[in-house]
């Protein structure tokens, strides 16, 4: 017997209110939630158009948990973005050693809000595509690989569009770093 694929949204509304409450007792913020929801029933609708899935709900709930080890994982190794080479003033390596910094001071709460407001600003100038494969690899850890698997573009042209995106963070957020750490 041929199995065919499932309706996805007949899928949606049968396992999501389960599904939902499973994320959200293993994760904290409800933002997350609802972006591996999201990642789940997305890699189940392009799964299951290639290779139709026999049992759904365990497919579903195996995805979900894998889903929240791999963003736990991320978060553990690095919660903010690494560069790979630093400028010749070594700005990059001093605000990435700010952000990681886990003292809990007023002060070191401030400057990292001020520097993610601006990077969050900076990221939306971006074109989208370099926009994407940043907080794709840099914020959801995702590999070139998996992304190039994901969606059809070359890992070169991935790493091209990264290496654009980080010259352009780094130029456009250069003066907030220089005012924060001469403060």
């Amino acid at each position: 017997m041929e199995l065919r694929p499932n309706d996805p949204a007949e899928v949606f509304e049968r396992y999501r209110r389960q599904l939902r409450a499973f994320i959200a007792r293993r994760v904290d913020s409800v933002s997350d939630v609802e972006d591996i929801l999201q990642e789940v029933f997305l890699r189940f609708v392009q799964t299951d158009a290639a290779t139709p899935i026999g049992q759904v709900a365990a497919w579903l709930f195996r995805a979900a948990r894998n889903r929240i080890i791999d963003r736990s994982r991320k978060r553990r190794e690095t919660a903010y973005p690494v560069c790979e080479q630093d400028d010749e003033t070594g700005l990059v390596s001093e605000v990435t050693a700010l952000l990681a910094d886990d003292r809990d001071t007023p002060e070191i709460r401030y400057m990292r809000a001020l520097v993610w407001e601006e990077l969050e600003k900076a990221l939306d100038e971006l074109p989208e595509p370099q926009r994407e494969v940043f907080y794709l690899t840099e914020i959801e850890g995702f590999s070139f690989r998996e992304l190039a698997e994901d969606t059809g573009i070359p890992v070169a042209t991935l790493l091209s569009r990264k290496h654009y995106a980080v010259r352009y963070l780094r130029a456009r957020l250069a003066d907030i770093y220089e005012a924060l750490l001469t403060e």
